[in-house]
């Protein structure tokens, strides 16, 4: 079993990767995610899962980080889920934006990715709602990026009024929770933190 492969960058495209460590070159089919995260770099350490298809045919698929494999894991533990369909949905979707369709019973975010189905969708959200672990929780499932920035803002706003982060943090995770990831007005996000402090 390989846990990981740690060498040069020899062949490198959005969909596969070559790594090469004592003299051996290791084929792994990569996400978008890890391709964005090691496309500069001469040399890069991938975590390693492997799949099989039959009983002599292995796909090895190499991550940037163990919770994008962690991720995977998951995602091919559904039925009807395979090595080609987690990969797309890791390629389309970030691992919080995945984390946060499942958690908020997000079908149609689901449906949206190539290759996944209605049926498929929402067997992902029955079986993997409320197991994501650490991609579990109202912060990381705030799903684009003017939502980070929100966050970002209403954080700072809340440390600015004294507030500790951890606490901001904490009761900021709740105000996401109860007015969904549809929130887009900082001011309303702040003043429902403030309701949970």
């Amino acid at each position: 079993m390989i846990s990981y492969v740690n060498g040069q960058i020899t062949e490198l495209n959005p969909a596969f990767a070559v790594i090469e460590t004592n003299g051996v070159g290791y084929g792994l089919l990569i996400s978008l995610t890890t391709y964005t995260s090691i496309q500069s770099k001469p040399t890069a350490k991938l975590f390693v899962e492997s799949v099989y298809i039959r009983d002599d045919n292995p796909r090895y698929y190499g991550f940037a980080d163990m919770e994008e494999r962690d991720l995977f894991r998951k995602l091919i533990s559904v039925s009807g889920v395979g090595g080609g369909s987690a990969m797309l949905m890791l390629s389309s979707l970030s691992a919080a934006e995945i984390a946060g369709a499942i958690n908020t019973a997000n079908v149609t975010m689901l449906k949206s990715i190539k290759g996944i189905g209605e049926k498929t969708a929402q067997r992902i959200v029955v079986d993997l709602k409320g197991k994501m672990g650490k991609h579990e929780g109202g912060i990381s499932q705030i799903l684009t990026t003017s939502y980070n920035k929100n966050k970002d803002e209403a954080l700072m706003a809340l440390i600015t009024l004294g507030f500790p982060k951890m606490a901001a943090e904490r009761s900021l995770e709740k105000a996401i929770k109860q007015q969904g990831i549809a929130t887009e007005n900082v001011e309303l996000l702040i003043k429902s933190a403030l309701k949970n402090m």
